[in-house]
């Protein structure tokens, strides 16, 4: 961001007087919002984040909330502005916070010369602190006096919308419609009294305490294509009705539970349902009666959620059922975070049934992706009978941003049930072919029904305990993932196709890294960025990508582990016996800043010469 002026507002004084000069332009912002979970400060965050997908601007946000049902400070950070956006930013430029704690908590997190708007009822900031410029506000008696001693709480949020759109300079019009659609079939009065706080926010004369206000530049976008705002658990759910899927079922667990909502809701207008299971066993078996009925399903939970539906899953292996399962992955083990980030069920993943149980693990990279990564799972189960277990993170699941509208009418699929009539010969699990399966109500030739079973089987699917066919079904099932992996398109590189370093990221990790990238580029280094979307089976060439670089870091959410490096760390040493593999990590429970990876790549290769037990570096040590 662009510094304000330092003429209008130098250390800890207010301004006096409002500046005549036209609004300083920027080019992006980081506005963190401070307070408690019940004081609607998402509802801020959300309003500025889809305002700037209408207004052909980048934006991605963060929310932290409290695990607790009475809630708790909180905060929700967004990043606005104009090019591309990736992170939410390492400091922040404008905080706003609600109450002392709020204050104390994060004014260590506002850059030097950064914007502190504080409400004065609450927030007595250190006069002794000058790296700020401070800017009093009345939020909570000003509200009183707008809206009346009964709606201070409800309307406080709406009052600080409106004071944020006077400093930038935002599109209020725009903005109204935003409310008056969010409030749309509720009471009148709500939709009116949270117009009104806005309007109240917006006329406050924040200038003269600010001395000036800010817009943003002008937009530099070419697409053409109106941009969508949501989050990325949102776009999953709707990215899985794109794909054609109609039916699940699942047990509510944060941050799960709100795909879980979208499709109770949506998959009846498609002629669809979802279930609430009793628990998470019986959601996953759900699932797997509808995948046997010729349906493709989904059902999704977190980490613990997972490892309650690993015995079912297994099942599915075993009768190779078209299936989607989402894991949103939070901190653990156990209750572990629940609303916080981790990425620590890869492993899990790819390995949590007992037996060998192989099945394909995708991760999408940012909100966007979290939409086609969904059409890519259903692709792939169906082509190839297998379940496919989509790993995205509470980063990931609540963080909000803007991309350009998919083209519907193109990716819209409904399929149905392929009840076509099989020959006397068929066979569900040939050894030489990928499994067909015939749903009930078609008509089978030799009039006997195959068998579906979790027993190892024969080609018709009647069980067996053969060894030298077990050995050729576990074979089978092992190489139609395998050649999955061969047939999956070649990783591209970000930034230098060769040089000292390679930057290697999964899931939420992707724009930070990405960042740090450009950031070390700038200073002259030789080095890319490597992002995997396909972590089981992984994409080909890898091993050429990686012998051009001399060191290679993987960045991610997780524990270095027993022996010193992450669990996509572990996995790419173990497949490609390349020591040049070391491991960026933290265990903190927030996402990546920029600087972190910076700051990890720098201490790594400052131990390139060192011995092995120094390679590893976990950023919450």
């Amino acid at each position: 961001m662009v510094s304000p002026n330092p003429d209008s507002n130098g250390g800890n004084s207010t301004a006096s007087k409002a500046s005549s000069a036209a609004p300083s332009t920027l080019p992006d912002a980081v506005i963190r919002l401070a307070g408690n979970s019940q004081d609607g400060i998402q509802t801020i965050g959300g309003f500025l984040a889809r305002l700037a997908g209408r207004s052909d601007q980048d934006v991605i946000t963060y929310m932290t909330i409290p695990s607790t049902i009475s809630g708790g400070p909180s905060i929700f950070q967004v990043r606005m502005g104009t090019g591309e956006i990736l992170s939410v930013g390492d400091q922040i430029d404008f905080l706003v916070a609600f109450y002392q704690h709020s204050y104390e908590a994060h004014i260590g997190s506002l850059r030097d010369g950064g914007i502190l708007i504080y409400d004065s009822d609450h927030v007595k900031p250190d006069p002794t602190d000058r790296r700020c410029i401070y800017v009093p506000v009345p939020i909570t008696t000003t509200t009183i006096e707008v809206m009346g001693g009964s709606s201070k709480d409800k309307g406080k949020n709406m009052f600080v919308l409106g004071l944020l759109s006077r400093v930038f300079n935002l599109d209020v019009a725009k903005l109204q419609t935003l409310v008056r659609e969010r409030f749309a079939g509720k009471s009148e009065d709500i939709a009116r009294n949270a117009l009104h706080a806005l309007d109240a926010g917006y006329a406050y004369p924040v200038d003269h305490l600010l001395g000036q206000l800010y817009r943003f530049e002008s937009n530099k976008r070419t697409s053409g294509k109106p941009q969508i705002t949501m989050d990325g658990n949102t776009a999953l759910a709707y990215g899985l009705i794109a794909a054609g899927v109609r039916y699940g079922a699942a047990y509510p667990i944060t941050p799960w539970t709100s795909i879980m909502e979208v499709l109770r809701s949506e998959l009846p207008k498609y002629g669809g349902t979802f279930v609430q299971a009793e628990d998470e066993l019986a959601a996953v078996s759900t699932a797997l009666g509808f995948a046997y009925s010729g349906h493709l399903a989904v059902t999704g939970s977190s980490g613990p959620g997972l490892s309650l539906k690993m015995e079912a899953l297994g099942w599915g292996v075993m009768a190779e059922m078209p299936l989607i399962v989402i894991n949103v992955q939070r901190g653990g083990p156990s209750t572990g975070l629940p609303t916080n980030i981790e990425q620590s069920d890869l492993l899990q993943a790819i390995y949590g049934s007992h037996g060998d149980a192989p099945r394909v693990v995708l991760a999408p990279q940012d909100v966007e992706d979290c939409f086609y990564v969904a059409l890519e799972a259903a692709t792939i189960a169906r082509e190839r009978s297998v379940p496919v277990i989509i790993l995205t993170d509470q980063a990931l699941a609540t963080r909000i941003e803007a991309f350009d509208e998919p083209d519907l009418p193109v990716l819209m699929q409904n399929p149905a049930p392929d009840l076509s009539p099989r020959p006397a010969d068929f066979k569900p699990y040939p050894l030489e072919e990928i499994t067909r399966h015939a749903p009930p109500g078609s008509v089978i030739g030799s009039g006997v029904y195959p068998t579906v079973t979790g027993l190892e089987h024969d080609e018709l699917g009647h069980p067996t305990a053969n060894p030298a066919l077990h050995m050729k079904m576990t074979a089978r099932r092992r190489d139609k993932v395998r050649s999955l992996g061969e047939a999956l398109p070649r990783p591209k590189v970000h930034g230098d196709q060769e040089g000292d370093i390679l930057l290697i990221s999964w899931g939420s990790p992707y724009g930070p890294t990405k960042e740090a990238i450009n950031r070390l580029r700038a200073k002259g280094e030789k080095c890319g960025h490597l992002q995997l979307r396909h972590l089981h089976p992984l994409p080909p060439e890898l091993e050429r990508i990686f012998a051009r670089f001399r060191q290679i870091f993987v960045v991610e959410i997780n524990d270095q582990g027993l022996y010193g490096f992450g669990q996509l760390a572990t996995l790419l040493r173990a497949r490609y016996a390349n020591p040049a593999i070391r491991s960026i990590t933290k265990t903190d429970g927030l996402a990546f800043k920029t600087r972190e990876i910076t700051a990890g790549v720098d201490r790594l290769r400052g131990a390139a010469s060192a011995s092995v037990s120094a390679y590893p570096l976990d950023l919450h040590n």
